[in-house]
């Protein structure tokens, strides 16, 4: 075979591998990594760390040897490569190639146009688990979906967004039946009884949905980013807190970032945090909460939401900022599936009969299913 050394060539027979002194200072390709690199002849590596087994005859077989023996990836163990793996090159050229797939979402083949089909190395699939599954997708609003509810008794699901709009979707056909302006941006919504509170700038909105009667509820300064009923009250979260009327009892300052979501689970209260924990807090005999165990992960935590599985043991569904929803057994925190999507999930609403939402950045709305019914974890 024979080489020109002094131009595109040499570049080639580099990245399928052939020795080189310069070969340990050559970058991967980022744009190869991420599965689209169109260069020809492209001047960095088309494949990762060791490298391949040299051509026959080469002289740095022995050191080749070593490498393979020292498998870094099985340390401490008797596995051993099968065959073929020492010519792994994860080039362009050549033959047959097996492909490691990383946790990460194909951003092409979310966007339908993924040229590498099953050789590409990012996942190809919206979750990973066999404990729920997609049912289907609800198309609609344009910016983060922040708020979706199920009033008791509806056959119509409702959806909140930045876009400055409310979806309502019939639950047996999945279409859009109708699109309401409350007149400003969407912080959040929920649902007590028949009524929908939908937290606006300054104002929080309610809407009996079996009367149609329509109330502004004055009184918050700022968006309102939060809601929740308890004992016969609507307590409202906003930008600026005004505790004339209220007394603090305590504060609780174990996070280091902003704080997310809380949940309530039977005596602890559970909350999550940009600063990429969730903690568990439990009371003392004095009254205080304090911190009984943090979980960590890897980016920081939007939201929570908990339910119960048909064994009645509480699952912790726990999005994130890379774009992932992971779904905990507890108290352990064993990952028993994951979900993947092209922005931030930042809603989670649990529905009848095994049925779940989530609704992320790009607006859309994701209907699931559990293989096992579980049932939802109230405060």
């Amino acid at each position: 075979m024979d080489l020109d050394m002094n131009g595109g060539n040499k570049r080639v027979f580099q990245r399928l591998g052939g020795a080189s002194s310069k070969d340990s200072n050559q970058k991967v390709c980022f744009h190869w990594r991420a599965g689209r690199c169109n260069r020809y002849p492209c001047p960095f590596l088309h494949r990762e760390s060791p490298p391949p087994a040299p051509f026959p005859g080469s002289s740095s077989s022995t050191n080749n040897k070593r490498v393979a023996d020292d498998d870094s990836g099985f340390a401490g163990s008797s596995h051993r490569r099968g065959p073929g793996s020492g010519n792994n090159t994860w080039g362009r050229f050549g033959g047959n190639r097996t492909v490691t797939k990383t946790e990460k979402l194909c951003k092409f083949w979310a966007d339908g146009n993924c040229p590498y089909g099953d050789k590409c190395k990012y996942l190809h699939c919206w979750s990973q688990g066999d404990s729920f599954s997609l049912l289907t997708q609800l198309d609609g609003h344009q910016k983060v979906v922040t708020g979706i509810a199920l009033p008791s008794g509806s056959d119509k699901l409702y959806t909140a967004s930045k876009d400055e709009t409310l979806r309502i979707w019939d639950c047996a056909s999945g279409q859009c039946t109708g699109v309401l302006n409350p007149g400003g941006e969407v912080g959040c919504m929920i649902s007590e009884g028949p009524w929908l509170f939908v937290g606006m700038p300054n104002l929080v909105k309610a809407w009996n949905i079996q009367t149609n009667v329509d109330l502004s509820l004055t009184g918050p300064v700022g968006q309102v980013y939060s809601l929740v009923v308890g004992t016969d009250l609507l307590f409202a979260g906003t930008q600026v807190w005004s505790l004339d009327n209220l007394q603090c009892v305590q504060t609780l300052t174990e996070h280091t970032s902003v704080v997310m979501s809380l949940i309530c689970w039977d005596q602890f209260l559970l909350s999550c945090s940009l600063d990429n924990t969730v903690k568990i807090w439990a009371a003392t005999q004095g009254g205080n909460l304090e911190v009984t165990y943090t979980h960590k992960e890897e980016y920081g935590v939007l939201a929570l939401c908990g339910v119960h599985d048909a064994q009645a043991k509480p699952v912790l569904l726990c999005s994130c900022n890379d774009n992932s929803l992971h779904l905990y057994d507890l108290p352990s925190f064993t990952e028993r599936g994951k979900i993947l999507a092209k922005q931030e999930i930042r809603s989670i609403q649990i529905g009848p009969g095994g049925i779940f939402f989530t609704g992320d950045g790009t607006g859309q709305v994701k209907v699931w299913k559990w293989s096992t019914q579980p049932t939802a974890i109230h405060p």
